[in-house]
């Protein structure tokens, strides 16, 4: 299978105003990229000061607008920003707006000044994940579901109009944890790993892969019937040196060099087991997407 590839948008790298967004969003698909995917956080904070990136979703739904092939999908929504049921409301809606374009990426949210600064409870999100997990996956399945948690309680909720695709978008987990694995195992047909959690370095994935497979297996899930996709920094002669104040804590090096060269680098992540690659390039620009262009032409060749 040929590796995947796509792009994520900026963040919090500069001020990217919409046009850019879009723009940026239109190079990508035009350049031949699978997938567009947008970060789903709220406000940074680190010596630059407060920083904060357009809302995920609105982008989302604007971008499926604006492309018609490539892949879309937050990278990944925390369950904690928006009552459950409405989450599988806006994931339907997005999904349709892109005719069937969506993956779903979830995961508890790690960013506590966000949490503070918007008003959403940040304790327990594992124990809140867990119960809107249930939610979500069963709304956009199609279901009409009734559920009664510690945090949250919806009667009867259905979403309508129905999803045009039988089951769904396709459900993808952002998290190592060994708990967020064990809830999710059951139910995900994708699953995300960012690169600081591994140093940028493919190699180091295996334990990670092996816990994510040791998941599934005991959920009685095959491992390969999983897509599993994963960052990767790409930094540019001209890289600003990326780094938000998270992954500042534990410093990467970024994939460099010619366009043949970085286009080995990347290689190291399909033996990893990477089926499909978000790239995180430093700067993203229009002149970096098509720089990058030429390693996914490379890539493929």
């Amino acid at each position: 299978m040929t590796l995947a590839v796509g792009v994520q948008l900026p963040e919090v790298e500069y001020e990217s105003r919409w046009d850019n967004q879009a723009a940026l969003a239109r190079l990508i698909e035009q350049a031949g990229f699978d997938s567009i995917w947008v970060g789903d956080h709220l406000l940074y904070s680190d010596d630059r000061g407060p920083l904060g990136p357009w809302e995920a979703w609105t982008q989302l739904a604007a971008i499926a607008a604006i492309t018609d092939r490539v892949l879309i999908g937050p990278l990944v929504a925390s369950t904690s920003f928006h009552a459950p049921a409405m989450l599988a409301k806006m994931a339907a809606t997005v999904d349709e707006i892109s005719s069937g374009r969506l993956v779903l990426g979830l995961g508890a949210g790690w960013n506590r000044v966000e949490y503070d600064a918007f008003g959403f409870p940040y304790d327990r999100r594992v124990s809140r994940f867990e119960e809107a997990f249930a939610i979500i996956r069963r709304l956009v399945a199609g279901e009409t579901v009734t559920f009664s948690g510690r945090y949250y309680e919806v009667t009867d909720s259905v979403l309508l109009p129905p999803s045009a695709r039988a089951g769904g978008p396709p459900l993808m987990l952002g998290s190592k944890g060994e708990r967020m694995l064990a809830i999710a195992a059951p139910h995900i047909d994708w699953w995300n790993s960012w690169y600081a959690w591994h140093a940028n370095e493919p190699n180091d994935l295996a334990p990670i892969h092996a816990a994510v497979d040791e998941a599934l297996s005991r959920a009685g899930r095959d491992p390969a019937d999983v897509t599993k996709t994963g960052a990767a920094l790409v930094q540019f002669e001209s890289g600003a040196g990326r780094q938000t104040a998270y992954e500042r804590r534990a410093p990467v090096r970024p994939v460099t060099g010619s366009a043949a060269q970085i286009a080995d680098e990347l290689r190291r992540w399909e033996r990893a087991g990477v089926d499909h690659l978000q790239l995180v390039l430093d700067p993203i620009t229009t002149d970096t997407v098509e720089r990058a262009a030429e390693v996914l032409r490379l890539l493929r060749s």
